[in-house]
């Protein structure tokens, strides 16, 4: 274990967002991971490096091994029920099904495309390279979607930020980025105890209460966060804060059980990709 030159331990108590109202936070599983002990520098370079080359392969079979590949390292490897990434993947699926959609299909008041359908006084139709193409974005989007969280679920957000630092982004975007992302969970866990204290009071047992209660829980919560943002901020100048935002951080050497089998993959995705191309 070692620690940085003026870095000190600002604390451990979110190491895992531990069960709170029936929430868990994404550190708790990245805490949880069964690989959270690799080197996260190379979890982060991997990550980023095959989220680029999936876009920029531009292959539906490069982005499929993408999405099967990462997403047996977080359930397979890194142990995380495959429920729960399913269910992980529900909300940004919902927002590249409705994207997708809206590639695919156009309108018009004459009967065009490969594929139409007649609803009164207008069309709704698609092509086959429309589909193609859609079906191209989708693969991407879900290839990124499933590095990212590869990354996320199994890298805590401090070790990312570190990982970032020794990349030279500047502190102010990096330490902006763990504090707004630690502060969401307080918000969460604020407006969820707003939200049962108002149900246990009967604040939404109509449709009309039901709107009052969430207009006083929207304003009480703007009052109540800034209350506990100077609460944080207190607690960072007791413990010396200057401005800089410092962690503990843990060695985790990089080994080659690690680099072999991701260069292996990469050169897989290559040949792919080459493949695909000269077809």
């Amino acid at each position: 274990m070692r620690v940085k030159n003026k870095k000190a331990h600002v604390g451990r108590r979110h190491a895992a967002h531990q069960h709170r109202d029936g929430m868990l936070s994404i550190d708790y599983y990245a805490y949880a991971s069964k690989i959270r002990g690799w080197n996260p520098g190379f979890k982060v370079g991997f990550a980023l490096g095959l989220l680029i080359f999936g876009i920029a392969a531009d292959s539906v079979w490069v982005s499929l091994l993408i999405f099967l590949g990462m997403a047996w390292l977080t359930v397979g490897k890194g142990g995380l029920k495959l429920s729960r990434y399913i269910s992980f993947l529900t909300v940004p699926l919902v927002f590249i099904l409705m994207s997708s959609a809206a590639i695919a299909c156009n309108f018009s008041f004459t009967a065009q495309g490969d594929y139409r359908l007649h609803l009164g006084f207008f069309y709704v139709y698609t092509t086959v390279e429309g589909l193609e193409q859609t079906g191209r974005i989708v693969m991407k989007a879900l290839g990124a979607v499933s590095c990212m969280y590869m990354m996320s679920l199994s890298t805590p957000v401090t070790e990312i930020v570190n990982v970032l630092g020794r990349a030279h982004m500047p502190a102010l975007i990096t330490e902006l980025m763990h504090m707004i992302y630690r502060y969401i969970f307080i918000l969460l866990e604020v407006q969820n105890k707003m939200t049962i204290a108002a149900k246990s009071r009967l604040g939404y047992r109509d449709l009309k209460t039901s709107y009052l209660s969430f207009g006083h829980t929207l304003s009480n919560l703007l009052v109540v966060s800034m209350r506990r943002a100077n609460a944080y901020y207190d607690a960072l100048e007791s413990r010396c804060y200057d401005g800089e935002l410092c962690f503990l951080e843990e060695e985790k050497p990089l080994r080659a059980a690690q680099v072999a089998p991701a260069t292996g993959f990469a050169a897989v995705l290559l040949a792919v990709w080459i493949w695909t191309r000269l077809g």
